[in-house]
């Protein structure tokens, strides 16, 4: 009797908590298709050829994004070209030539506590840095190696984790080859962890595209049109200020609203590309 009680309390247990976890599951699945629904039912209504590539003028009360969407563009492409060699060097000289060292632990740790700093403070340090102390004034490029400093922890950290997967017997195989030791790294253990170095960067352009709060500090309220270099030296508005100055200071919500609607398609394209990333390299590694 006493092994059927108990038998019956663990059934009855597991199935309270198999319902909870069904609950729990299907509450968070319906509060983010509520978000993105209501957010694509405001939005793309006000979605428009004429907003799309026309720019903002006070003169006639035009309201364009042109310029926005084209800073949103330069500013990815100035973090990501600093970013990437920066987080991938550090990462492969923590991994492969200061493997077992105290200061690795102390960089590692480091870098998790950089990721968990509200990105209010990054704008912080990059207006008085950048923007003050090194001259840049309010400019996409201050706003630009703002973000650098952000996203290089999820670099060095998503390459590390990369460079760890990549069997030992691999290094120790081409070292028996008589290969140097840059040589493996170039051409054995980099190619074997591409496809998280990829994701990782995937990810950081994800991020770049959803920060406001430390380039309202570092980069400006611009709606102006300008070219790529042009761009970096002025100020901008990417599509995240542009979406709360028209909200708060404007009162354009609608405008807002199709920017949002605007966001949330380049985040999810941005997630797509990631796990097409991933199985592409995996149909590659089993092949």
């Amino acid at each position: 009797m006493g092994k059927k009680n108990l038998s019956a309390k663990r059934r009855t247990y597991n199935g309270i908590m198999k319902t909870l976890m069904r609950a729990a599951t299907i509450l968070t699945c319906a509060l983010v298709l509520f978000m993105i629904g209501y957010v694509l039912v405001e939005g793309v209504p006000h979605i428009s050829w004429k907003l799309l590539s026309t720019e903002r003028s006070y003169l006639t009360d035009n309201i364009g994004i042109l310029p926005d969407m084209l800073n949103t563009l330069y500013i990815i492409i100035a973090t990501l070209i600093i970013v990437l060699p920066l987080g991938v060097g550090a990462a492969v000289y923590l991994t492969e030539y200061a493997a077992g060292k105290k200061a690795v632990a102390v960089i590692e740790y480091a870098a998790e506590t950089l990721s968990g700093i509200p990105s209010i403070i990054y704008g912080l340090v990059g207006m008085l840095f950048f923007c003050e102390f090194l001259g840049m004034r309010t400019s996409l490029m201050a706003g630009a190696m703002t973000l650098v400093i952000m996203n290089l922890p999820t670099i060095m950290r998503t390459t590390q984790e990369s460079l760890k997967t990549v069997p030992q017997s691999y290094r120790e195989g081409a070292f028996g080859l008589g290969a140097g030791k840059w040589r493996v790294i170039r051409t054995v253990v980099l190619p074997g962890c591409v496809e998280g170095i990829i994701t990782g960067c995937i990810l950081s352009v994800g991020r770049i595209l959803g920060e406001s709060a430390a380039l309202l500090f570092t980069a400006g309220v611009a709606h102006s049109l300008n070219g790529f270099f042009s761009g970096l030296a002025n100020s901008g508005a990417t599509l995240t200020v542009a979406l709360y100055m028209y909200a708060k200071e404007e009162g354009e919500f609608g405008v807002a609203f199709a920017i949002a609607a605007i966001l949330i398609v380049f985040a999810l394209i941005i997630n797509l590309a990631a796990k097409l990333v991933q199985r592409y390299f995996r149909r590659k590694k089993a092949l």
